[in-house]
């Protein structure tokens, strides 16, 4: 039997969002893991852009959160989209535009010496305090059971608070504080985080999850 082929890469926030929506489905792909400073030539063929992830089903699917919504549309045991409102994706496109550029700007900040990196820090806190004020009173973004919004942007909130952990301890946002920590300590999250040894040709095929 073959199935769909999943390009990933382990730390990927991008990767790890696909990899949420394809456990959470409980459909089954070939995952192959990417050296990003050595990719393999198959990926590259497949993706010229050469970036995670990247789906191969009955088309080639180059985007994050196109791959969540391939798993999701085929199957959907969590119930993932249905508090999916215009609010929910507009915060994901906020998440996936100024939120992840400041993010950027902050974790990579030799990469841009123009830019404040303590003024892209704050720009990205004041998501936070946004994601804050939505959790108020509920452990997930849009109620009591989680959502395609929470999966697609906790990888990026996670990348945010790592890039300063004793920072991000001592902010006030304490709603989004728990909210990551609930989601890291999760089996969701350990599931979609084992360590895999790069693919190559010629490898026996790892079946994800």
């Amino acid at each position: 039997m073959t199935y769909p082929v999943l390009y990933s890469f382990r730390r990927c926030p991008y990767a790890m969002r696909a990899r949420l929506a394809i456990a959470s489905s409980g459909l089954t792909v070939e995952l192959r893991e990417i050296l990003l400073r050595d990719k393999a030539p198959q990926f590259l063929e497949a993706s010229p852009k050469g970036t995670v992830p990247v789906l191969i089903a009955d088309t080639v699917i180059e985007e994050s959160f196109d791959v969540m919504r391939w798993a999701l549309e085929q199957s959907d045991p969590e119930d993932l989209l249905a508090p999916m409102t215009e609010a929910a994706y507009a915060l994901i496109e906020e998440s996936d535009g100024p939120f992840k550029t400041a993010l950027d700007r902050t974790k990579y900040a030799v990469r841009h010496p123009d830019i404040d990196p303590a003024e892209s820090r704050a720009t990205a806190a004041g998501f936070i305090v946004k994601l804050d004020s939505q959790l108020d009173g509920k452990p997930w973004l849009f109620g009591n059971e989680p959502s395609l919004a929470d999966l697609a942007i906790l990888p990026f909130v996670r990348q945010f608070a790592h890039t300063d952990l004793d920072w991000w301890d001592a902010q006030t946002f304490t709603h989004a504080q728990g909210w990551l920590a609930a989601f890291k300590a999760s089996d969701r999250f350990t599931s979609i985080m084992t360590k895999y040894t790069p693919w190559k040709t010629g490898d026996d095929v790892v079946l994800f999850p």
